[in-house]
């Protein structure tokens, strides 16, 4: 009997818990399964690798965050948001991995981090936010698509989507269903660019 431990089982494991802890993170605030996943998948393989294992698991718990009764309102109110994301997202084309710009430093592993540590330091700062809910679409249309400058490198869709939402003044069961809803159109345009690759 071979008592060898299967070393091809060990990287399985390995996801596996890094999904159940950002599916964790998730359960419990609403948003954050890209974030943990893609910073920890991250640390030992290519952005574009992580991102293929993350959408169909993103994909499912967005789905049932989505769920709700303001969808209809949402949806007349986030389009542009959304349109901007996924233009973006599915068009744009990547950071090369050998880098860009002077010395090659920004690569989609070091924009990665540069979002993840911002974000972090959005979340720790909590910096009081004007009401922009009466902002007309092409500010929403604008930071879609800055969003989909950073999803489409990273696989990360937080910056700067989250800290518009937050402006929008909108209660809590519609803050979470926005997420939702604005997650799932994100995974979704993700997807897309990762099977147009």
């Amino acid at each position: 009997m071979n008592l060898t431990p299967d070393f091809a089982l060990w990287p399985a494991l390995l996801v596996a818990t890094i999904f159940l802890l950002a599916g964790s993170v998730k359960g419990i605030t609403g948003m954050g399964l890209p974030n943990v996943a893609m910073s920890l998948l991250g640390l030992w393989m290519a952005p574009s690798a992580a991102a293929v294992l993350l959408v169909m698991p993103a994909l499912v718990t967005n789905f049932v965050q989505c769920q709700g009764p303001h969808w209809r309102a949402l949806v007349r109110r986030l389009w542009p948001v959304w349109l901007g994301l996924v233009v973006v997202t599915v068009t744009l084309p990547g950071l090369p991995a050998s880098g860009f710009g002077p010395g090659q430093w920004l690569t989609p592993r070091t924009l990665l981090g540069l979002i993840l540590v911002v974000y972090g330091a959005w979340g720790l700062a909590r910096p009081n936010l004007p009401d922009w809910s009466r902002s007309g679409r092409w500010l929403a249309l604008v930071v879609g698509a800055l969003t989909g400058v950073v999803t489409a490198n990273t696989a990360v869709f937080v910056l700067p989507m989250v800290p518009y939402l937050q402006t929008l003044k909108l209660d809590k069961n519609e803050m979470v269903q926005a997420l939702g809803l604005s997650f799932m159109v994100a995974t979704l345009a993700l997807g897309l660019r990762l099977q147009s690759q």
